[in-house]
């Protein structure tokens, strides 16, 4: 993956008047390649590898992936969104840099992203659905329309419009379904997709990559409130600060670690029509619930 990543973006060329401008793949590097989990690229080699395709032929879904993925940390990071400061144990791209060249970095992820899809997968009928996938999941009903909802209901909870037993666990769900959630399942789909796989695989796929997605989800909200920043790369209690809900706000602590639980066994569980081939995503999936970072 991180030879792929490097390929694919674009080189830092000084002095050059076409292509890249050497600031903006600087800035681009600098995000992508500053560390990071991968997880949603391993999800969709894995998923290409479970439905019998051989996962280098999903490489480039899942770069794309990590860029549509690293450009919403770049924005998310940006002061008018979360204004964080770390970033993967490092400045964020708009301390490293500034803020203009950040979102600009952002817009140059999110575009070449679509751009590798259209122009490295196949069959065209692959990469044309990898194309929709993406963008579903990315966009006004995926993960733009999830952080919209985050953002709104912190407004509301800072504002002191919503009081503490306002809220359901439900609303945070369907929070997360999009603004997490949806570039969890979205390398699912596409593997499946490039794989050519049947009814049966895609559906079992989904059906992990939902309880996936709202574990890997709840993990991350309680790591906000126990986890070591040294090892996170980032702040931890800045849910708090920001009047964020989360799981552990609905749910406690352990209340949360059992929900987690439940969501993997649930996830792993799906697997059953990949048999064998779905070895590395049950794996992953209890795995998930062990992370530190």
């Amino acid at each position: 993956m991180e030879s792929a990543l490097h390929d694919w973006l674009p080189p830092i060329e000084a002095g050059r008047s076409a292509g890249c401008p050497e600031r903006l793949a600087a800035a681009m590097r600098y995000s992508v390649l500053g560390g990071g989990k991968r997880l949603r690229p391993i999800l969709c080699l894995m998923a290409a590898e479970a439905c019998g395709r051989d996962p280098a032929t999903a490489l480039p879904a899942a770069c794309a992936l990590e860029f549509v993925h690293t450009y919403s940390l770049i924005h998310d990071d940006l002061p008018a969104m979360d204004d964080d400061d770390l970033r993967r144990g490092r400045p964020t791209c708009h301390r490293a840099f500034d803020e203009a060249t950040a979102i600009l970095a952002g817009d140059g992820l999110l575009t070449l992203a679509f751009e590798l899809v259209a122009s490295e997968i196949e069959p065209d009928e692959a990469a044309r659905a990898c194309v929709r996938i993406l963008a579903e999941a990315a966009g006004p009903r995926g993960m733009v329309a999830g952080q919209m909802a985050d953002l709104l209901a912190e407004r509301r909870t800072l504002s002191g419009s919503v009081h503490e037993d306002e809220g359901s666990l439900e609303e945070l769900e369907a929070i997360h379904r999009r603004k997490t959630g949806a570039l969890l399942l979205a390398p699912l789909r596409m593997g499946a997709a490039i794989a050519g796989a049947p009814e049966a695989h895609r559906r079992a796929l989904e059906s992990y990559g939902r309880a996936v997605g709202l574990a890997f989800q709840i993990v991350d909200d309680l790591l906000d409130v126990e986890g070591d920043e040294a090892k996170l790369g980032k702040r931890v209690g800045k849910d708090l600060g920001l009047g964020k809900w989360t799981y552990p706000r609905f749910l406690g602590i352990e209340g949360s670690r059992r929900r987690a639980s439940e969501l993997a066994a649930e996830a792993v569980a799906a697997l059953v029509p990949l048999e064998s081939r779905g070895h590395r995503l049950r794996e992953l999936a209890m795995a998930l619930l062990e992370r530190d970072r």
